[in-house]
């Protein structure tokens, strides 16, 4: 191969890496939307990432078994070590983080929820301090301080979303908080595994071990009749499941593998626009200056990291 052609291949991994990585997020930004939506049909959020899981569980598998006989170069290299932290990474990075941003949904908005997800690149940074010493640089501190100042702004002018107890805004915040902060450890960690495994390999096992979790979950808390729902919830369930799970999981391990976690979670800044205007139009959710100023914040603070 010479430098040339090289070089070309190397442009063209880097632009499908970045459509990957943009499309991917704003796939998953539709899950917001979905879920607001089958909130308001009275189902709660473990009931919700059940029937999620439920309907794409079977995708996963199939193309597990299709990677596994199509990719016989990559299977001889998956070890039982290697499975074992996968289904770790899964639990940490679909299993935990799907529901504690679920469970967020509930309490706020859309748009609050988005825009404090979309902070997970700046954990990104200082976990890669924690556990590999990135050089942590000012432009990162300045980044950690206007993005969360933004989703601050945001959080103080949060109309709440549903009736409940005096504080809710601050438990939905705190749930979506910890689903970015588990959602950002699966990101640093699964690099390693997607690049000698492949997207369709790791992205498989991870998201069906994920399935176990939940049903762990479930009969723990609820009853086989709970999953007797409306038409119109699993409708919502199946947009769900296989346009803001099945779909953007395998563009984002793609665009890990091609760019690396650090430019994936940058070019998520498609995400919290996507969901906003989605969620003002769909959902009736206020946008006013207080929106216009955390939206901006946020967008500016995570696009430090680009430099």
């Amino acid at each position: 191969m010479t430098e040339t052609t090289q070089q070309s291949l190397e442009k063209s991994n880097f632009r499908s890496g970045i459509f990957f990585a943009i499309a991917g997020t704003a796939l998953f930004s539709l899950k917001s939307i979905f879920a607001k939506f089958a909130f308001m049909e009275g189902i709660d959020a473990t009931t919700l990432v059940t029937l999620r899981m439920l309907i794409a569980f079977p995708f996963y598998v199939l193309i597990l078994v299709y990677a596994l006989k199509t990719r016989p170069e990559k299977a001889a290299l998956l070890t039982k070590r290697d499975s074992l932290y996968i289904v770790a990474l899964g639990f940490i990075g679909y299993y935990l983080a799907s529901y504690l941003d679920f469970q967020g949904l509930f309490y706020i908005s859309a748009q609050l929820e988005r825009l404090t997800l979309f902070t997970y690149p700046i954990m990104v940074a200082v976990l890669s301090w924690v556990f590999f010493r990135e050089k942590i640089t000012l432009r990162i501190l300045a980044s950690l301080l206007i993005s969360y100042l933004g989703v601050s702004l945001l959080f103080f002018n949060e109309t709440p979303a549903v009736d409940a107890a005096e504080g809710q805004v601050a438990i939905g915040t705190t749930y979506v908080a910890l689903a970015a902060f588990s959602f950002a450890l699966y990101v640093i960690f699964s690099k390693s595994f997607i690049s000698r495994l492949g997207s369709l390999i790791f992205t498989s096992i991870a998201m069906s071990s994920s399935m176990l979790f939940i049903l762990i979950q479930f009969f723990a808390t609820h009853e086989m009749a709970d999953l007797n729902v409306s038409a119109r919830v699993w409708f919502l369930c199946v947009l769900l499941a296989i346009f803001s799970t099945l779909i953007p999981s395998f563009f984002t391990s793609e665009a890990i593998n091609r760019i690396g976690a650090t430019r994936t979670s940058i070019m998520g800044s498609v995400g919290p626009v996507v969901t906003i205007v989605l969620a003002v139009n769909l959902l009736d959710e206020e946008f006013g200056l207080p929106q216009i100023a955390g939206l901006l914040l946020v967008l500016i603070g995570v696009s430090l990291l680009r430099k």
